[in-house]
C-alpha cells in the first residue's frame, strides 16, 4: 500500500548532489514548492561545488556532501539528520552513491523517477515513481517531482543571489567591456568530448570582436586541460586578444561576470545554464549530448545543433538509441562550423539588443 501524498507537506527533502547546470535546472522546481506551501521546510542535501554556486538561496537549508568523503560524509550526514522524519524525500539524483545516501534518511514518502527514466536502479530505493514522461528536458523532468505533489503553478523562478563583493569582482575584471564570456570546457570526465575546437572558439572570439566590439573573457578552472585550451585558443586568434579569468573567480563571482556578460557561448556545461538561470542570452554548442534534452532551457532557438549528425555518424544505431544517449567520439563537436556560431551570435544579438529573454 503507497503511503499518500501529503496535502501540505510541514518538511521536504531535496536529494540532488550535482552537477552545476543540473542544480541550476533545479531551482526553478523548488520556487514552485515555495509559492504552493511558503511556510514548508525544505532541506536540499547537495553536493559541496554546487552549494558553493547555490548558497543563500532563500528558504533552503543546505546539508552538503563532499563526495571525497564517501561513506564517512554519509554517515555524518545520517548523524545530523537522525531525529529527522521527512514528509517526502525527493529522490533527484540517480546514481548509486546518491541512493546509498537515501537509505540513511527517513522519509514517509521517497519519490523517484518513473522506471523508464531511471537509472542505477533508482526504483529499488523508492516507493512511488513519477508519471511518465517521454522525451522530457532535464528542467522539466525536475519540475515533475513538484507536479506529483500536486503543483500547478510552475512558472520559472531562480533568483540565485550574487553577493556584492562577487558583483564587484566581475566589475573589476570586466572594467566596463562589453563582455562575451566564454567557457570552452566542460567537466573533464573520462570520455565526455563535450569540448568544440580552439580554432573555432579563436575564430567566434575574432569575430565577436571584429563585428560586435566585445571583449571575450574566457572562464574556468584551474586544470592542466583548461588551460591547454586557453593558450591554444589565444594562439589561434588573428585580432583580439581573450582576458583569460582562468582559476580567478569564484563560483559566485563567475555567476556575476555571466550576469554582467552581454552573451555567453559554451559547451553542454554548467555555465549555458548558469546563464538561462540569470537571463544572460546564451549560445550553447552540442553535438555529443542531445539539446533537447539539455540545452539551455528559455535559449534553446539559440543553440548549435549537431546532435543528430554526430548520432548518425558516431552511433551504430542511432535510430534505436535511448532517450538521453550520449555521442561519445572525440571527432563529433568538428561538426560544429565556426561560421554557424557567428551566424547565430549576429543574431541572438540583434534579438535581443532591447531585451534579453525571448517573449
Amino acid at each position: 500500500m503507497k503511503h499518500p501524498l501529503p496535502a501540505y507537506p510541514s518538511h521536504l527533502c531535496v536529494l540532488r548532489l550535482s552537477a552545476l547546470g543540473d542544480v541550476c535546472n533545479l531551482v526553478p522546481t523548488v520556487r514552485a514548492l515555495q509559492r504552493q506551501w511558503p511556510d514548508t521546510r525544505i532541506t536540499w542535501i547537495v553536493g559541496k561545488g554546487e552549494y558553493s554556486l547555490l548558497a543563500g538561496l532563500s528558504g533552503v537549508e543546505f546539508i552538503v556532501f563532499d563526495k571525497k568523503t564517501g561513506l564517512a560524509g554519509m554517515r555524518a550526514i545520517w548523524r545530523t539528520l537522525k531525529d529527522t522524519r521527512f514528509d517526502v524525500l525527493l529522490h533527484m539524483q540517480q546514481s548509486i552513491r546518491a541512493s546509498i545516501l537515501s537509505l540513511g534518511l527517513k522519509a514517509d514518502v521517497r519519490l523517484g523517477y518513473d522506471s523508464a527514466r531511471a537509472k542505477d536502479h533508482q526504483t529499488w530505493f523508492t516507493n512511488r515513481q513519477l508519471a511518465p514522461h517521454p522525451r522530457a528536458h532535464v528542467l522539466e523532468s525536475f519540475m515533475d517531482f513538484a507536479r506529483a505533489l500536486g503543483v500547478e503553478d510552475t512558472e520559472l523562478d531562480w533568483n540565485i543571489p550574487i553577493p556584492d563583493d562577487a558583483e564587484l569582482e566581475a566589475q573589476s575584471l570586466i572594467s566596463g567591456r562589453d563582455a562575451l564570456v566564454m567557457s570552452p570546457c566542460a567537466n573533464p570526465r573520462l570520455r565526455n568530448f563535450r569540448n568544440w575546437t580552439p580554432e573555432g572558439y579563436a575564430a567566434v572570439i575574432d569575430h565577436a570582436h571584429d563585428a560586435h566590439g566585445l571583449t571575450t573573457f574566457l572562464t574556468g578552472g584551474g586544470s592542466d586541460q583548461e588551460q591547454e585550451m586557453v593558450n591554444a585558443i589565444a594562439h589561434h586568434c588573428r585580432v583580439a586578444q581573450p582576458v583569460s579569468v582562468l582559476g580567478k573567480t569564484s563560483l559566485k563571482g563567475v555567476l556575476a561576470l555571466i550576469r554582467q556578460a552581454r552573451v555567453v557561448i559554451a559547451p553542454d556545461s554548467g555555465p549555458v545554464h548558469m546563464a538561462n538561470a540569470l537571463n544572460t542570452p546564451v549560445i550553447g554548442l552540442f553535438a555529443t549530448t542531445n539539446p533537447d534534452r539539455a540545452a539551455p532551457y528559455c535559449w534553446q532557438d539559440y543553440v548549435i545543433n549537431r546532435y543528430e549528425a554526430a548520432a548518425r555518424t558516431y552511433l551504430k544505431k542511432p535510430e534505436q538509441a535511448p532517450w538521453g544517449t550520449r555521442v561519445r567520439h572525440p571527432e563529433a563537436m568538428k561538426l560544429i562550423e565556426a561560421d554557424a556560431v557567428n551566424a547565430m551570435l549576429d543574431r541572438l544579438l540583434q534579438d535581443t539588443e532591447t531585451h534579453k529573454r525571448p517573449q
